[in-house]
């Protein structure tokens, strides 16, 4: 029975200088180190002012979206080369600068009519660029360290949702029926057209 009281006081005493050192700790200014998920700020998503300038002086939609395209070019070919030299808050800020141009190129077309032929070019332009920029943002993600790498990724979708939207502008809202649903249709509209006989 003396030896459980002992063993019994032996944990009470330990109890309570675990309690001192952590409170001593804690008065020291030590805090215990957390282990936190590595994290970068996003790319912010602008247009500089003679990017700007030089869509802006485009003469139509076509040339535009040229210059837009040629202008995301030169900044993803920016971020590749910074990423290479592993400078890579500039190589954020180039893929920033790339984002901001493919959105506007998205929103100028978004307020097209995508019935007309000019429209469906454009956005198949856009779909082709995006088509071949898309593995050169994946071999971008893969050399970048992981608090980059994710928002990286998150431009990887970002470009994804862009060609989607492109192709989807092909689709125009007419449906193709099916055979017999175009017999139906004809036997009920001659229903519809021919007259009724007299009532009595």
């Amino acid at each position: 029975m003396k030896f459980f009281v002992y063993q019994k006081h032996q944990l009470n005493l330990l109890a309570s200088v675990a309690v001192v050192l952590f409170f001593a700790t804690a008065a020291n200014g030590q805090e215990t180190p957390v282990a936190q998920q590595p994290s970068a700020p996003p790319p912010v998503k602008l247009i500089s002012k003679e990017d700007r300038a030089r869509v802006d002086s485009a003469k139509d939609i076509k040339a535009r979206l040229r210059t837009t395209i040629e202008l995301a070019e030169g900044h993803l070919s920016d971020a590749e080369a910074r990423t290479t030299q592993e400078d890579y808050d500039a190589a954020s800020a180039a893929l920033g600068k790339y984002r901001a141009l493919i959105e506007d190129a998205l929103n100028s077309l978004n307020l097209l009519s995508r019935d007309h032929n000019k429209t469906r070019d454009l956005y198949k332009r856009l779909e082709l660029a995006l088509r071949a920029q898309g593995p050169r943002l994946t071999a971008i993600r893969r050399t970048t360290p992981l608090e980059y790498a994710v928002w990286v990724k998150e431009l990887e979708e970002f470009a994804r949702r862009g060609r989607t939207d492109a192709l989807n502008s092909f689709y125009g809202n007419t449906v193709i029926k099916d055979p017999q649903t175009r017999v139906d249709d004809k036997r009920s509209k001659k229903q519809k057209d021919s007259p009724s006989p007299p009532e009595n």
